[in-house]
């Protein structure tokens, strides 16, 4: 059954073309209607759908993890996290949120394998030393693991009814004595860099030298896959992120290009907040990614 079905609002030009009537043929052409529906995760209809995002989410390390039984875990929890359609319940989910909590679940072996890889990478990261010695076996901190990840061209205006409904099933679920009382939450993500292409290493012209020193400056500079992650970091507790420990082959870059010259470096993000700033972070996503005009 849906929680939600709302018509994503469209941008204020956009708007404007459908009044216009001399708008031209072609950019009438490019309007497009979505209805955005939002679901419980179903176990009957959502598993392969989900896996397929979940697997994205994860990229590189995808195969590091049984990716079938966190799917699962997921969807054993119904009454908890959203998805994201648009041709109704009986599809495949086009987004998706939810939260798992990592204590509660410290004895399966897909949340052991999970949680040893995020602490493997916090101990990497000076910055994300206070997630790091949460994650140690002993400590009996309360981390709700937020996974969410969406189709690309996706809209970021369906991340925030998905937060939104998380903070009233956790208050819904805490009611019914469910073990969702969170110390932190911890948020998965993925940034990336763009990159000189190694394509253009192969000629040595000095105009093609050129742009790959200046693209080269670029590679310390953090982009992101989802843009409510700006405003997350700027609640946290710690955030940063860290390199896959599957590499790519070298030219997988350019394999994703983002603009002509440059090929893009995929990596994961972790973002800790404590569980009562949360709601806050939520509103603040919320207003940054609701629709002008």
């Amino acid at each position: 059954m849906a929680k939600r079905k709302d018509v994503m609002e469209e941008e204020p030009g956009q708007r404007k073309h459908d009044r216009d009537e001399d708008s031209d043929s072609d950019e009438d052409a490019d309007m497009l209607d979505v209805e955005f529906e939002w679901f419980d995760p179903q176990p009957d209809v959502d598993f392969h759908g989900l896996k397929t995002l979940v697997r994205q989410l994860f990229d590189a390390d995808n195969q590091l993890f049984d990716l079938s039984a966190l799917t699962d875990l997921i969807l054993e929890q119904p009454l908890l996290g959203s998805t994201v359609k648009v041709d109704g319940n009986e599809t495949d989910p086009y987004a998706f949120l939810t939260v798992l909590n990592l204590h509660e679940h410290r004895e399966k072996q897909v949340i052991k394998d999970l949680t040893t890889y995020l602490r493997q990478k916090a101990s990497q990261n000076d910055s994300l030393s206070d997630l790091s010695s949460l994650l140690v076996p002993s400590n009996s901190s309360q981390v709700g693991l937020i996974l969410t990840e969406r189709l690309i061209n996706i809209p970021s205006e369906v991340v925030p009814p998905m937060y939104t409904m998380l903070l009233e099933e956790i208050a819904w679920a805490l009611q019914e004595k469910e073990p969702y009382t969170f110390s932190h939450y911890l948020i998965l993500s993925k940034t990336y860099s763009e990159v000189a292409s190694t394509l253009d290493q192969e000629d040595n012209r000095p105009n093609k030298k050129k742009r790959q020193d200046t693209s080269g400056k670029r590679d310390k500079e953090v982009f992101y896959f989802h843009p409510e992650d700006q405003v997350l970091e700027r609640h946290s507790v710690c955030h940063g992120y860290f390199d896959y420990t599957r590499q790519e082959h070298e030219g997988h870059s350019d394999s994703k290009r983002t603009f002509q010259e440059l090929g893009i470096r995929p990596r994961g993000s972790m973002i800790l907040i404590e569980g009562k700033r949360f709601e806050a972070a939520v509103k603040a996503v919320s207003e940054y990614l609701s629709p002008s005009g």
